[in-house]
């Protein structure tokens, strides 16, 4: 990334504002803003999020704040109730209570004396879920919103569930919040007050995993803040973009295609990241387009924002499989509108372990699979967080015990975009199972890099808010959507569909193991097949080289690993998955703060006895400058039986080196048919 020194615009920054609640709590901002304001008003930017703006985040926010502000807007970086230095307890994700607050300060904005009372929202991951559920609900004075990383429907395409089976990310995550949400705040900004801030949040704090454990299906509990169950109450423009390699590569296309309001689409390679820092790369100069974006809504500039293809994506080139890439090779990619006419559906029936070529019909064949735990172990995460090596290996070892659907060797470049879809006639010997489908690209030489994916809880064949148990033997002709993808496949390669009946640790298996049968006769494979066109070079090139402000001063104290590590005990037949994410000793120079942070995960089973999947977090967090140091040690654990999932929980708080704080939890949640 290019770092730009010298901006339009000097700026002024505010380190700390109080911002105040209706119900009187206060909300701690940061805010950047161009100092001409005081005289010239400029519109306003609100990115409201949990994630610490004083330390967590705060190398990223330095980045696009401070450019943003030097081009003319008053950016006001807002921690949510209960985090950072802002006041309360947070106890959960986007309650009516986060999306309050929200109004209340966007409302705080636009009496600003270097305000001019038009408002914009942006943001990532909950920062842009946030300011997608805060713009349906229509406040005054917002005008446009700018989101990445996100999606418009919390149960279906969130970190929780997919297809109606349990990601173990949504224990990850859980895990993530329970340890932000009982940090302290920084004594420096909030006096002596921190500790009783602090024990407030320990005291008060929320099990978050069990919170989501206990809506397994997609009850009220999901569909509230879920846009897709309104799109119309939408009525701002919308910027929004995402990654190939992140969990919310699909949520684009969909707001895209849903709803009615002047919008734009972005889907590059990256993992969980804003697109100026996106890895694998190419990043690209986002923040030029987020500035456009601006000037055209917020401050009436004519500049041809509109113009051009509604979706640029980037078409991924064939790579080697890897746990990381640096860069993605590829080209941009321009659709006029989506749903695209430049895209086809082309179905290919399936044979006796081939993908068969449309409008072939090939002899019926009954295929049955029971998966071994292990099916799974290299899948990577749900979303890449850019933590490597969390992309999926090379599936071949998966495909061991998994059905394999190939097609012929293809004879020319073969292109899609979109989303995969499989129809399926199939049966179980359980009356709960699961069918993990890959869609991989296999080389010459054998290996066979994951290109998209997608799992179906077999009880929620019918849909997700009212699963049913399967009828052992039954015959059922079900649909799975694989997530979208742009890929391209050379000639000589085959394209690979591999159907499993587990995918652990990504997905927690059933209660036990199922014969799943798949009838071929009636199953097929949809591909979003995207002809290569000669236009494709009209838009090699959409966008300028990365840029933000001068990253905010650190020091790499002691320095973080990166592990994932995979073993199995050939005596005793247990296996594990153990992820290491140390991001080390930090020291901010500015505010002469270290910050040591550290999380371990483990996901373990034991030979193929699917009770004995196990799900361990554990995250400790420091916070230390002079005499004043603090530590928060949580730790989540996740054992199942066939009824039940049991969570354990513990949170210690340390001052210094003594305990101030220590609370356990056991939770018993009643499986429902997953």
């Amino acid at each position: 990334m290019r770092t730009v020194t010298s901006l339009p615009q000097q700026i002024t920054v505010d380190e700390h504002v109080w911002i105040p609640m209706s119900d009187g709590v206060r909300l701690a901002a940061k805010i950047w803003r161009p100092i001409a304001a005081d005289d010239r008003p400029v519109p306003g930017i609100l990115e409201y999020i949990p994630y610490r703006k004083r330390d967590l985040s705060a190398v990223r926010d330095s980045i696009h704040h401070p450019y943003l502000a030097g081009h003319g807007y008053a950016c006001v970086r807002v921690d949510l109730r209960g985090t950072g230095e802002s006041e309360g307890v947070l106890v959960d994700e986007y309650l009516d209570q986060e999306h309050e607050d929200a109004e209340d300060v966007l409302a705080w904005m636009a009496e600003q004396p270097w305000c001019n009372g038009r408002l914009g929202m942006m943001g990532i991951s909950w920062g842009g879920f946030t300011a997608l559920q805060v713009a349906a609900r229509k406040p005054p004075g917002l005008q446009a919103i700018v989101i990445s990383s996100f999606t418009e429907d919390r149960y279906s395409d969130d970190m929780h569930y997919m297809g109606g089976a349990l990601l173990s990310d949504n224990i990850a995550e859980s895990a993530t919040m329970f340890a932000y949400s009982t940090l302290p705040p920084d004594p420096a900004l909030v006096g002596e007050r921190w500790r009783d801030m602090w024990l407030d949040r320990l005291q008060n704090c929320s099990l978050w995993a069990a919170n989501w454990l206990e809506h397994q299906r997609r009850d009220e509990y999901w569909r509230r803040a879920s846009v897709c169950e309104n799109y119309s109450d939408v009525q701002v423009p919308v910027l929004a973009s995402s990654g190939w390699a992140d969990g919310y590569s699909n949520a684009v296309a969909r707001v895209l295609a849903n709803l009615d309001v002047p919008r734009k689409g972005l889907i590059g390679p990256w993992s969980h990241k804003y697109p100026h820092l996106g890895e694998p790369g190419p990043a690209i100069g986002y923040l030029q387009e987020v500035v456009r974006w601006w000037d055209h809504w917020l401050a009436d500039a004519d500049n041809g924002v509109m113009d051009g293809p509604m979706l640029y994506t980037w078409m991924q080139e064939s790579v080697p499989p890897s746990t990381s890439y640096e860069e993605r090779p590829g080209r941009w990619v321009g659709e006029p509108s989506w749903p695209s006419p430049h895209v086809r559906t082309v179905s290919h029936p399936l044979g006796r372990h081939r993908i068969a070529r449309p409008g072939e019909n090939p002899a019926p064949a009954q295929l049955s699979v029971e998966s071994p735990l292990s099916v799974g172990q290299f899948a990577g995460k749900w979303a890449s967080y850019s933590a490597p090596p969390d992309l999926p290996y090379d599936q071949r070892e998966e495909d061991g015990g998994s059905l394999v659907f190939d097609t012929d060797e293809l004879t020319e470049r073969c292109e899609i975009l979109g989303a995969p879809e499989l129809t399926l006639e199939v049966s179980a010997d359980k009356p709960v199972a699961m069918i993990a489908a890959r869609l991989s690209d296999v080389a010459p030489d054998g290996r066979a890099t994951r290109v998209t994916y997608g799992l179906l809880n077999l009880t929620h064949r019918d849909g997700h808010d009212d699963p049913r148990p399967l009828e052992p033997g039954r015959r059922y002709r079900v649909t799975l959507q694989l997530n979208a993808v742009a890929q391209a496949f050379p000639a000589g390669h085959r394209i690979r569909l591999s159907l499993s009946s587990s995918y652990w640790p990504l997905a927690w298996p059933p209660p036990e193991p199922a014969l799943v049968t798949v009838y071929t006769e009636g199953s097929g494979l949809r591909l979003p097949i995207r002809p290569i066109a000669e236009a494709d070079d009209i838009v090699a090139q959409p966008f300028g080289p990365p840029e933000g402000a001068e990253p905010m001063a650190t020091t790499q104290v002691r320095p973080g690993e990166q592990k994932w590590t995979v073993w199995r005990d050939l005596i005793e037949y247990r296996s594990a998955l153990d992820i290491v994410k140390d991001a080390g000793l930090v020291h901010f120079d500015e505010h002469d703060l270290d910050v040591d942070r550290q999380v371990r995960e483990r996901y373990s089973w034991q030979a193929d006895d699917f009770c004995s999947a196990t799900a361990e977090t554990a995250w400790s967090m420091s916070f230390a400058r002079g005499d004043w140091r603090t530590r928060t040690e949580t730790r989540t654990h996740v054992t199942c039986t066939p009824s039940d999932f049991v969570v354990h929980a513990e949170l210690d708080g340390f001052e210094g080196e003594q305990r101030i704080f220590s609370r356990n939890w056991t939770r018993t949640i009643p499986r429902d048919h997953v």
